[in-house]
């Protein structure tokens, strides 16, 4: 484990600033928030962005011409801008951002409003079955809304490894043919912790068929390049990247088939959001998110290493990662797990007793995940190592 407390400890005099910056952290010193998978807490550089907005400027985007209206619209505009940078956008120029309101809505629009048009009968997609339910609805639902206008196409299942809550690309390859038209997939598996390793099903697939990825695990906790993944749409929800609720983004490479757009009237957009939405992305940036993700990772490794030693819990996810010193890819700020004998939605409210505030329920986890539900931890940069070990002697009172 030594590496683990090694990393802590670089990067203690780095994280400790940080957490003084969320007043809802710092005014709770009794408190442990360990539920950020849910919904992210609000640095004040966040706060105060909504707070000069509303005070300064707040009128409605790209309908008036007198200053208030032409500020918001220029911090909308802005937004989308931010966003293409957060993201290493290699060409902004060739792509496109719209807001909604969060990865639910954003995943459903490019299924109704991008994909039933582009297929026929006959064709094919390929989708991840055991994620959160919010990536398997709207394809779903597109196969149903095909069938009523008489097209047939075959939903397929995104295979993964046995034991590991990972994609399996060798499956992969033999899910995948000709009339493969599309995928859907996920960065960081909501439950399991996994960063899901999109970049190999674009070595499988080919050059041609578009990539959708679920991103709202890994905004704001792990750097993301849309180069790197080589993916054509990234969805994620403000809420998760420490904005304000209500609001996300569709990010749409626009390289392959026809430019996005949403379907029907826009109507008026959620502008204080999406102006805390900026302010979010441009303090994780100054932040850093590798060493938001080097802070959180070594986190999940001291809270599985603990884990691992006490016979009366279950870790969700890949086994052989559990230990500190594991070889094998580690956590990304998630760890789910249950008593062998305490019901996880009890074990919840026992922990909030104790001052530590989970997750205790399926997860919206789709497929069989949803039946039996656990306790999720879930990390960001204001946790630190004496949560994680008051948690975990916590959990060994209650062997």
């Amino acid at each position: 484990m030594t590496d683990v407390a090694d990393a802590l400890e670089q990067l203690r005099s780095w994280q400790r600033p940080l957490r003084a910056q969320f007043p809802i952290v710092v005014a709770n010193p009794e408190l442990a928030y360990l539920d950020s998978a849910a919904t992210a807490q609000k640095p004040g550089a966040v706060l105060d962005a909504v707070q000069h907005y509303l005070t300064t400027s707040n009128a409605n985007a790209g309908r008036g011409s007198y200053p208030w209206a032409n500020a918001t619209t220029a911090a909308v505009e802005r937004a989308r801008e931010r966003v293409k940078r957060f993201l290493g956008d290699p060409a902004p120029d060739r792509s496109s951002v719209h807001f909604t309101s969060g990865t639910s809505e954003g995943l459903r629009t490019v299924a109704r409003d991008w994909l039933a048009g582009r297929l026929s009968d006959g064709d094919e997609i390929v989708v991840p079955f055991a994620d959160h339910e919010a990536n398997l609805a709207p394809w779903l639902e597109v196969r149903q809304l095909l069938a009523r206008q008489g097209t047939e196409i075959r939903v397929r299942e995104l295979p993964y490894q046995d034991g590991s809550g990972d994609y399996d690309p060798a499956a992969l390859a033999a899910t995948v043919g000709p009339r493969t038209r599309f995928v859907a997939a996920t960065h960081v598996h909501h439950v399991y912790g996994a960063d899901m390793n999109v970049h190999r099903i674009r070595r499988v697939v080919g050059p041609d068929v578009p990539i959708c990825l679920d991103a709202a695990q890994s905004i704001g906790h792990l750097p993301l390049s849309v180069a790197g993944l080589d993916v054509d749409f990234v969805v994620f929800s403000g809420h998760k990247a420490m904005a304000l609720p209500g609001t996300g983004a569709v990010w749409a490479r626009g390289r392959r088939g026809p430019e996005f757009r949403p379907g029907g009237w826009a109507g008026t957009p959620n502008t204080v959001g999406i102006v805390s939405l900026a302010a979010a992305l441009d303090w994780l940036g100054a932040a850093g998110t590798d060493r938001i993700e080097a802070w959180t990772v070594a986190l999940a490794a001291r809270l599985t290493d603990g884990l691992s030693r006490l016979d009366a819990y279950e870790v969700l996810g890949c086994r052989s990662s559990l230990a500190a010193d594991s070889e094998v890819q580690r956590r990304r700020s998630i760890v789910a797990f249950r008593h062998r004998e305490i019901p996880s939605r009890d074990l919840g409210f026992i922990l909030y007793s104790h001052g530590f505030m989970v997750r205790s329920d399926g997860h919206c986890q789709a497929g069989a995940g949803e039946a039996d539900g656990s306790v999720r931890v879930s990390l960001h940069v204001h946790n630190t190592a004496e949560e994680i070990e008051g948690l975990l002697a916590t959990l060994i009172n209650l062997q």
